[in-house]
């Protein structure tokens, strides 16, 4: 039943990044082609149009690469400066690994979706941007993980006996333990895209993302604030909903894949 299971997610991310590399591919229209404003599903728009005549099953495809770009990004960027720190702090120790712990605690208690919010509103609306702020917030509990693996690790033996081979600690970090560590960030990278496409979801909804990127959860937002709601359209809210509830849900089992009795803690 677990493998099924995990099949099945692996094919619902599989099917969304097919669409997001070919959207042109599977979207009937072009999502800058305009019709009939408010339309109902129909056999020529399976969901209908939006408030501006665009086919919203169209956009639904469409908006599948932007969401994952940033899932993806934000946490690559995130689990990068996490592991980084973990790393660095972990087998040095001394004066380094005070410092950069605590970065990771004034990191940590900074209350994130407000301070997203924050930036967001100042800084000039931006994918990128978003990106960036969103993987900045997000790598303190890598860190401190990717620290603890790394502490046990560098007194094991076969690190010992690297060292007195005269191995650099470059050669050691990459060769000897983040190979080590890897089942430990596959879960925080999971973890990570799906905050990520939360917290974008969250920005869209409040107006604070990128006007002209359009996403799932931007979707959402335009029903919202253009009558989607108040007009009962759920063909509008109702599928980009499903669409990042169906990716959290599928990155998190995949992500659990390397969870095993006696790591939970690890994990965690």
């Amino acid at each position: 039943m677990q493998d099924i299971s995990l099949y099945l997610c692996i094919g619902v991310i599989t099917l969304f990044f097919i669409l997001a590399i070919i959207p042109e591919v599977f979207a009937p229209f072009p999502e800058n082609k305009r019709f009939i404003p408010y339309m109902d599903p129909d056999t020529v728009h399976f969901l209908g149009t939006d408030d501006m005549g665009y086919d919203i099953f169209s956009l639904l495809i469409y908006a599948a690469r932007i969401s994952l770009l940033i899932g993806f990004c934000a946490g690559g960027f995130s689990i990068f400066i996490g592991t980084a720190t973990g790393l660095v702090s972990g087998y040095f120790r001394g004066w380094i690994d005070d410092l950069l712990m605590a970065l990771t605690d004034i990191v940590l208690i900074i209350p994130k979706i407000p301070a997203i919010i924050l930036i967001s509103a100042f800084l000039r609306p931006s994918i990128w941007i978003l990106i960036l702020i969103l993987g900045f917030f997000s790598w303190e509990t890598t860190a401190r993980v990717v620290r603890a693996r790394t502490l046990q690790m560098s007194t094991s033996g076969h690190v010992l006996s690297a060292r007195s081979l005269g191995f650099s600690s470059y050669q050691i970090l990459i060769s000897d333990i983040v190979p080590v560590i890897f089942p430990v960030l596959l879960p925080k990278f999971m973890l990570t895209i799906t905050g990520a496409m939360i917290s974008e979801a969250s920005l869209s909804f409040l107006g604070l993302s990128d006007p002209t990127m359009n996403s799932w959860g931007r979707m959402i937002s335009d029903a919202f604030t253009h009558g989607g709601f108040i007009r009962e359209m759920w063909w509008w809210f109702l599928p980009p909903a499903i669409c990042i509830s169906g990716a959290i849900i599928s990155f998190i089992r995949i992500g659990m894949v390397y969870e095993k009795p006696g790591q939970e803690t690890m994990v965690e």
